[in-house]
Formats: structure tokens, C-alpha cells, sequence
């Protein structure tokens, strides 16, 4: 059965980016952003993303924050980014940051080991640095360019090279890949109530200085991801990526 239905998530992704790229050739006119050729495909996953959010997400990670002490919500918190340190670890070794790699893999051992289990940020309090990373700015590292803005229903916003590159780290998440299926459901249920109570506050935010969420959202999605392929210190040189270049001039 986990089989099966493994086969069928990897066929729906596939015909959703598939479609997403032929749409590429057809949703393109003179005033269309050269980074969002499918943004009429895009803002209709945008709404239904949206009124899922309201109609569930927002409202279970308001009890959520209503309901549990912030000292468990920061617990739940610390829980998974552990986790996603793991995943970061190799994403830098595959980046051949080894400074960033070896801060990555110390974070887990101290936080799993005097964190019990990563419910305390015990690293963070000795000074190791986190550096967070999956294997879509992996691929942006190593020049893949990013492709056409895309949204994915539920996942919200990403790139046709992001989206691709989710196949590679759901193969990284411990929490998605526990044998126990009731177990691991309500792990990704804690995880995505707990990761919406995180953005309550930038959201309500968001609707009030916003005039069009979809452009907001977008740009600051694609300046991110940008960013966090050149770790924080992207050329200023336009929007195009060019890590490869990057790498050469760090080099001492």
C-alpha cells in the first residue's frame, strides 16, 4: 500500500510540473514577468492555496497557539529543525561547505544528545551556527537554474527546479520517512500546525500592507531563495544566479 501510493505521489508531481512547464510556451505575453511565464496557472493555486489556509490551516495553528505554552511550542520547534539539520548537513557536504557541514552535524549531535532529543536549542547557545539548506539551493549552488516561478498546491511557492528537487528531499526527511504510518501522520500534522503558528503574525501583516499578495509573495519567495544560495550575500547584479561564478571568486 505505501508503495502504491508512493507511485501515485511521484506521478502527480511529475504530470503537475510536466503541465506546469508546457503551459510555460503559452502563458507568456508582453506584459507577462519573464521570472512567472505561468502566473495565470500560478494565481489559481495561489487562491485555492489560500482558502485552504483559512479554511483549516489558519484556524487549527490559532487554536494551536491559543491552546499550547510557548515553552512546548518552542519544544515542538526546536523538534524538527533538529531534525532538518540532518538534511542540511548534507546539503553542505554535497555544497563542499565543510565549516558549514561539520556546524550542521555538531548542532545535531549537541542538541539530540544534551537537547534530549533537539527540544533545546542547546547549540545555538554554545555559538554553532546553523546553515540551512536542501538540495533545491544544492542545485542552484552548482548553477541549475531555477526555471519559471511555479506554486504547488499546498506546498505554496517554488520553482520548477525547486519543485523537481522536493522528490530528493522528502528522500531527507526523517520525520516523513517513519515506518509507523499513524506516527509519522501526526508528526507532519504537529509540523505543518506548528510551521503556520510560526507565520500567524507575518501573515496578518501581510494582508494589511500588501496591495497584491500573490506579487508580494512571489518576489519575496525568489529574492530568498537567491539569497540563501549565496548565503546571504548575493551579487548585485540583477536577478539571475550565477553561484558558479560566485565560487570562483571565492576562492582564495
Amino acid at each position: 500500500m505505501n508503495v502504491k501510493t508512493t507511485n501515485l505521489r511521484r506521478l502527480f508531481w511529475g504530470v503537475l510540473l510536466l503541465g506546469a512547464a508546457l503551459m510555460t510556451g503559452c502563458a507568456t505575453g508582453p506584459s507577462a514577468n519573464p521570472r512567472d511565464p505561468l502566473e495565470p496557472f500560478n494565481r489559481g493555486v495561489f487562491k485555492f492555496n489560500d482558502a485552504v489556509d483559512r479554511a483549516l490551516l489558519k484556524p487549527a495553528a490559532t487554536v494551536y497557539v491559543e491552546l499550547a505554552p510557548s515553552a512546548i511550542r518552542q519544544g515542538i520547534g526546536n523538534f524538527f529543525a533538529n531534525l532538518e539539520d540532518v538534511w542540511s548537513f548534507v546539503n553542505n557536504g554535497l555544497q563542499l561547505k565543510g565549516r558549514a557541514a561539520s556546524d550542521s552535524l555538531a548542532r545535531v549531535l549537541v542538541n539530540t544528545s544534551l537537547g534530549i532529543g533537539g527540544l533545546f536549542d542547546v547549540a545555538s547557545d554554545l555559538n554553532i551556527d546553523k546553515h540551512s539548506k536542501d538540495f533545491g539551493l544544492t542545485l542552484g549552488y552548482w548553477g541549475v537554474a531555477p526555471g519559471p516561478y511555479l506554486v504547488l498546491p499546498i506546498f505554496g511557492p517554488s520553482t520548477v527546479r525547486d519543485g523537481l528537487a522536493r522528490a530528493v528531499d522528502s528522500k531527507g526527511d526523517i520525520a516523513g520517512n517513519v515506518a509507523d504510518v499513524p506516527t509519522r501522520n501526526s508528526l507532519s500534522l504537529v509540523r505543518v500546525v506548528d510551521l503556520r503558528a510560526g507565520l500567524l503574525k507575518a501573515t496578518a501583516m501581510l494582508d494589511e500592507i500588501a496591495l497584491d499578495r500573490y506579487t508580494f509573495t512571489r518576489d519575496s519567495y525568489l529574492q530568498s531563495r537567491r539569497s540563501a544560495i549565496y548565503d546571504g550575500n548575493p551579487p548585485e547584479d540583477g536577478d539571475s544566479e550565477k553561484p558558479l561564478d560566485y565560487i570562483e571568486e571565492a576562492k582564495p
